[in-house]
């Protein structure tokens, strides 16, 4: 889902640069079937992956409308091979269930944020560009970021932002919020980043904005993010057969932990390497964004004895 390029054919002027495209069609060669790509975005890994496979059939699905127009634009050259849905994680099941499809086997989830997302202002994702405190990945539907801010309790807000966002100064963060609520400096996503620099500091580690964790969290509550992981393990678990594989992108430790539990944890699954993939450094000196990915692919052995957890 991480880009570095505009694909002028794409009708949405959806962003795409598959990351770790390579790994990923690698780890699921020899798949015939039923693919689910779960992240469809604009469609980079699914049209490679069809054109490898000439076996597969693909249901795609993301819950950015954007994304939707475009993978369906792009794959609209494999016909019935290729299906896209407008869907979230835990809608994915009632797709395959109207189709009769009972396993599948193969799974792709690249998970996080495109970079169409990031550099939209109007997404509100972005602490550098002034735009709506929104934050959803899917604007038709859901609360704002705003919305939530406004919502929850100060102390709500402050056990949000440390446990999604991992940042140690969540309560200073989470006052300098409502303040800036309560004075109506709170508009735009620029304000936001004011309120979160005020609590901290205009410090940078590591080169990283102090309002990077802030934003973070804010978008991962928006679109609870941890239940639609949850929801896409769940899948798995249930849904790939045996010889089947599971493959994952996750760009953060609050990601990778629950896959590595899943896909490196269970006896139902042979993990395709011992440690995560990262990219490579020329993909990352193309794709900056791609620095932070992990790759796990597992194949499925057996009927697994947790598939009800």
């Amino acid at each position: 889902m991480m880009a570095a390029r505009r694909l002028d054919s794409d009708p949405a002027g959806f962003f795409h640069a598959p990351v770790m495209l390579t790994e990923v069609v690698q780890a699921l060669t020899g798949i015939e079937g039923v693919l689910v790509d779960a992240t469809v975005g604009g469609a980079g890994h699914a049209s490679a992956l069809l054109r490898a496979l000439p076996g597969l059939r693909l249901f795609g699905f993301d819950r950015d409308p954007r994304a939707v127009e475009a993978a369906r634009s792009r794959l609209s050259e494999f016909g019935e091979r290729a299906l896209v849905t407008h869907a979230r994680f835990d809608e994915i099941e009632a797709t395959l269930d109207a189709h009769g499809i009972a396993e599948i086997d193969g799974l792709l989830a690249d998970l996080g944020v495109s970079s169409e997302q990031l550099v939209d202002a109007e997404r509100g994702m972005s602490f550098r560009l002034a735009g709506p405190i929104d934050m959803r990945m899917d604007p038709t539907r859901g609360e704002t970021a705003r919305e939530l801010i406004e919502r929850v309790s100060q102390e709500e807000l402050a056990d949000l932002i440390f446990e999604l966002g991992e940042e140690r100064a969540s309560r200073r963060i989470a006052r300098c919020i409502k303040q800036a609520l309560l004075a109506e400096r709170l508009t735009d996503t620029l304000e936001l980043r004011r309120a979160v620099v005020r609590a901290v500091g205009p410090r940078r580690v590591g080169g990283v904005d102090p309002a990077t964790r802030t934003f973070q969290a804010l978008r991962m509550a928006v679109n609870d993010e941890p239940g639609q992981v949850k929801s896409i393990l769940s899948l798995a678990r249930r849904r790939v057969a045996p010889g089947g594989v599971a493959a994952i992108i996750s760009f953060h430790s609050l990601e990778d932990r629950p896959v590595k539990r899943e896909l490196y944890g269970r006896d139902a699954w042979e993990p395709l390497s011992k440690k995560p993939l990262s990219p490579s450094d020329e993909e990352v000196e193309a794709n900056p964004r791609a620095r932070s990915a992990k790759f796990r692919a597992a194949r499925r052995v057996a009927a697994s004895s947790e598939e009800s957890e």
